[in-house]
């Protein structure tokens, strides 16, 4: 055992042994509840204009000052904090000495009492009154303050990610991130409905997977003794709706995808996807362009500072062909190169391809590598090959090899996907299988045969517009955010040993 976890240890057992000592007294340790009358940034907000004026709050003890028969704490709740002057005569009797005097940081209390200024002109609470709610077994991190500036913090990213909860509390500003991402939810949500979407709920748990190119999480289903995945996609499903007759659907979905995970990926993730009938990309690329800008403006500012760039969401976003893209900063026409060229391309610019990897792979590792590094102004990236978009109808200008696609970038990310739907269930059944045979040389996220959805498609698809967001990495983008672990409150860690 560490000296490290030998410490915690003694640490745990002089909680407890106070824990025994306010029961003993008979005080309850673990309130039920308590009548919190104010909210601590409601009393702050008052100011010097109510001292004098009576408060019953409550939150958890951050700071602890012990001076004999007086002590200074700071009580923390969702959104602010307040000092608290407990001293042993103005309290009723036994509180100070069976309670006060077995409290420590991280203890949840509650207390009344009438507000003044101290000598160092900080707004307090004077109480006359305490209520143990929580007692403290586990300690905070080593936090402490001076002059109102924190040091020791709870700065460990991987510990602050897995513990979130004393991340929360240690650093509480963090919770602006997540209260900003369910504002930025509840307005995404608010666009669609108003622009008549109805918001449905699809299955989780799929027989067959598919929507999207990626390996899946399985599972097993003991009753029915057979494998069910996490979806990658609801794409399918969504589609089904559209050929039931609804005509605007979207879902707000847990994705699952047992892939890599960096600074822009995570195993399970928040997706928005939407389908119009009638409609195609192009309009859906005003709709997106429309989506992003009132979400951004309704829940922050237009212009703003992101990963050192400059991002203005006000200015109509830019739309660029993939291949012109590709020729501007390759200097070569990739629109006729098979997957040889592409690969002796590839070289040339110094990047790393396996042998194994096809056309629709290395065209991708190329865009990645060599491309994506420049987008930073808003910019809708159109004419994907067909090779690497099977939903997706081709191009109408009569173009077999492209199809009606974006990808929205925006500072180096992509942020949405979207098609001018395949509505033809022959040729969707020509891409799947297309799909099928590169999964069979190798290929695991390529896309496979899914007969429940090719049968709905024969019953007739209308013409339909799809959009596929992830929410996590809007999030990130309207927070100002690096990593979508920070705007996750519980990401994905490895098992601690």
């Amino acid at each position: 055992m560490s000296t490290e976890q030998k410490n915690l240890q003694e640490i745990i057992k002089f909680r407890l042994e106070k824990l025994d000592k306010i029961k003993a007294a008979g005080f309850n340790p673990y309130s039920y509840n308590y009548n919190k009358v104010d909210h601590i940034a409601d009393i702050i907000h008052k100011g010097e204009k109510s001292v004098g004026s009576f408060v019953k709050t409550a939150g958890r003890m951050v700071s602890f000052r012990k001076m004999g028969k007086a002590s200074f704490t700071h009580v923390q709740d969702n959104e602010s904090k307040i000092q608290v002057y407990l001293k042993n005569d103005l309290l009723p009797e036994n509180i100070y000495d069976s309670i006060v005097r077995n409290l420590d940081l991280g203890d949840i209390i509650g207390v009344s009492g009438e507000l003044f200024i101290t000598k160092t002109g900080e707004l307090s609470i004077k109480a006359d009154d305490l209520t143990i709610l929580s007692k403290n077994i586990r300690p905070l991190p080593n936090l402490k303050e001076k002059d109102g500036e924190a040091f020791n913090a709870f700065e460990d990213k991987e510990l602050r990610y897995r513990h979130r909860q004393l991340d929360l509390i240690a650093n509480p500003e963090i919770k602006s991130i997540f209260k900003k991402r369910a504002k930025i939810i509840s307005t995404v949500r608010a666009f669609l409905d108003t622009n008549g979407y109805i918001e449905v709920e699809t299955p989780v748990l799929q027989t067959v997977y598919g929507g999207a190119s990626a390996r899946p999480f399985t599972t097993h289903h003991n009753t029915l003794d057979q494998s069910f995945y996490l979806r990658i996609a609801d794409e399918l499903y969504l589609k089904r709706l559209i050929i039931g007759g609804f005509e605007k659907v979207y879902e707000l979905a847990k994705n699952f995808r047992n892939e890599g995970m960096d600074r822009n990926h995570n195993p399970e993730y928040t997706s928005l996807e939407y389908y119009q009938a009638y409609s195609d990309v192009f309009e859906m690329m005003d709709f997106t362009e429309n989506l992003f800008r009132d979400t951004a403006d309704k829940t922050g500012e237009l212009k703003f500072e992101y990963s050192g760039h400059t991002i203005d969401l006000s200015k109509p976003f830019k739309r660029k062909s993939m291949f012109d893209l590709l020729e501007e900063y390759c200097g070569a026409d990739v629109s006729s190169m098979d997957t040889d060229a592409l690969k002796k391309l590839a070289k040339e610019k110094s990047l790393e391809i396996e042998d194994d990897l096809n056309y629709g792979q290395v065209l991708d590792k190329i865009f990645g590598e060599l491309i994506e590094p420049h987008l930073i102004d808003p910019v809708f990236v159109t004419d994907y090959p067909k090779a690497i978009s099977p939903l997706a109808k081709e191009d109408r200008n009569g173009n077999l090899d492209i199809v009606e696609r974006f990808e929205l970038f925006i500072c180096k990310t992509e942020f949405a996907n979207a098609f001018s739907e395949l509505n033809d269930p022959l040729e969707q059944r020509r891409r799947l299988e297309s799909q099928a045979k590169l999964r069979e040389l190798g290929d695991e996220e390529a896309q496979i045969v899914d007969e429940n959805f090719l049968q709905a498609m024969e019953t007739g698809m209308p013409p339909t517009g799809g959009v596929g967001i992830g929410i996590d990495r809007l999030v990130m983008l309207l927070t100002q955010q690096q990593s979508i672990k920070d705007v996750i409150l519980f990401p994905a860690m490895r098992t601690e040993d």
